[in-house]
């Protein structure tokens, strides 16, 4: 049995001293299938290589629950009841089952796990409120980034593809690798986003929307109500081809038709070195994008708004703003002004003007790049980057991936490493779960699952606003530096609990 290091990610934050005791032997692990302990599997046994359990699968009764230093096969050993578990894909089927009485989630839901302290946090969030409270099969994906250079990627393929049969899917968040990743992790190479890979294979739209805390001041004080980011999760410099131009020369635009022939543009004569890039986008997907944009804002009750800069990129950004004011005539006009809410279309750099000095309460739809700075923008300034979520919807629905808006918290990991306390927000990766959850009950028609959901986001919430129990970044966000200010993140997730069994009590659930 290779011994732990420190780098080992205990499945609670309280055992980390005990996963970095390199003398300290294994303990025994129990399957999340059985209360009997499960003998371990030999490290070069066949079927520890190729059956490979989610970290989410190893349960223990005792406090000496640890996980070894990578998701490699060879350093896996617990047993469970999947009929099957592809190795490349690393999923299974768990049916998740105590003492307690749980409310059945009809159709499974898939789990996409992550990486550093994100991937801590997220196995937490299970521990305390999903396993004691649903019976539900998850579809485990382990997109941890070490498992996603084992696999050639393959794992985040066959994830995608496994929210398409499903419909539902939650998002531990992840890292992408740039060259000092590659290094730190000796992989194979520089593995591109696994969300930029999901949202081409999913194709829909990026929703970024604030989770909207009274107590915690905005850095943009006007704002008041929640404002909905909407991004084009398809093409643009997310999908282009890009170069270094050696020398003096002349660049081209090519586009050959299917039966006909070449057409040549002239894009620039290079008197010396430089750069050049070519993207594009797709009528189709650009409607599919307007449908979701329309539809959510609809749901919302919210104005919509759409920005390009169109006045420069007149062909490129002009089909953007046709296609939406097309859609939006045709389609959902009448809906519109039922509900008394309007659409419009803005110049990005408008916009931005528009959106700082409202007071909040749209939906803005916008371009792949744009969506991506502007969320970001928009979560500091409701207060914090742990208050956005963030959902990828399909245009017809059958598609929806919920997911924190925010990375890996690779500082917070460090020190956790070192055995110090952590105070990392996870009300973004609790409403992951709560969002996906909520779609699941709705495809589902199980209202006690959208319950469930909501008042798991209720007590989030509360014990923020009303106890005033935060993480270190909220208080900050106060104006409070002092220790005695905030909590380790099990302390809040803890009252978080608390708070939980209290709202399903009174919700009778």
């Amino acid at each position: 049995m290779p011994a732990l290091r420190a780098s080992s990610v205990p499945s609670r934050l309280s055992l980390t001293r005990l996963a970095r005791n390199n003398s300290q032997p294994a303990p025994r692990l129990l399957s999340t299938f059985s209360i009997r302990p499960a003998p371990p599997l030999p490290l070069n046994s066949s079927t520890a290589r190729s059956c490979l359990p989610s970290t989410s699968s190893i349960h223990n009764t005792s406090a000496a629950t640890t996980r070894f230093q990578s998701s490699f096969a060879p350093q896996r050993a617990v047993s469970w009841t999947a009929a099957s578990s592809p190795s490349l894909s690393h999923t299974q089927t768990r049916n998740m089952s105590t003492g307690r009485k749980k409310i059945k989630v009809k159709n499974p839901v898939v789990e996409l796990d992550g990486d550093e302290m994100t991937r801590i946090i997220w196995q937490d969030i299970k521990d305390k409120f999903i396993y004691p409270y649903l019976d539900v099969d998850l579809k485990y994906y382990d997109l941890g980034l070490e498992y996603r250079d084992q696999t050639d990627d393959k794992v985040t393929v066959d994830a995608a593809e496994a929210i398409k049969k499903y419909g539902v899917g939650v998002k531990c968040a992840t890292i992408t690798p740039d060259e000092a990743r590659v290094e730190e992790f000796k992989l194979k190479k520089m593995w591109l986003s696994p969300n930029g890979t999901i949202r081409n294979i999913l194709g829909g739209t990026v929703f970024r929307e604030p989770i909207v805390i009274p107590r915690i001041p905005r850095l943009v004080p006007g704002w008041k109500k929640p404002i909905i980011i909407g991004r084009h999760a398809f093409g643009d410099q997310y999908r282009a081809t890009d170069r270094l131009v050696p020398g003096p020369g002349k660049l081209e635009l090519v586009y050959t038709p299917t039966n006909g022939e070449p057409e040549r543009i002239t894009v620039y004569d290079f008197q010396g070195a430089g750069i050049a890039q070519v993207q594009y986008n797709t009528d189709d997907s650009i409607r599919g994008f307007a449908h979701a944009s329309f539809k959510l804002a609809l749901l919302k009750g919210l104005p919509m708004y759409m920005s390009t800069k169109n006045t420069i990129l007149k062909k490129y950004d002009g089909r953007f703003k046709d296609i939406f004011e097309e859609v939006y005539e045709a389609e959902y006009k009448k809906a519109f002004e039922a509900k008394g809410i309007w659409y419009e279309h803005r110049l990005i750099d408008d916009m931005v003007a528009q959106m700082i000095k409202g007071d909040g309460g749209c939906v803005i739809a916008m371009k792949n790049y744009d969506g991506d700075v502007q969320s970001d923008i928009v979560a500091q300034g409701f207060g914090s980057l742990g208050l956005m979520t963030s959902t990828l919807t399909t245009p017809d629905g059958s598609a929806f991936e919920s997911e924190a808006a925010h990375g890996t918290v690779t500082r917070h990991y460090r020190e956790h490493q070192k055995g110090r306390e952590t105070s990392t927000n996870p009300i973004a990766s609790i409403f992951a779960w709560t969002r996906g959850l909520i779609r699941r009950g709705q495809l589902d028609e199980t209202p006690d699952v959208v319950t469930f959901a909501e008042q798991l986001e209720r007590a989030c919430i509360e014990v923020v606003d009303e106890e005033g129990i935060m993480t270190k970044d909220l208080a900050l966000s106060c104006g409070k530096k002092e220790r005695d200010a905030w909590v380790t993140t099990r302390e809040y997730m803890d009252a978080v609990e608390r708070r939980l069994r209290s709202n399903l009590a009174n919700a009778k659930l």
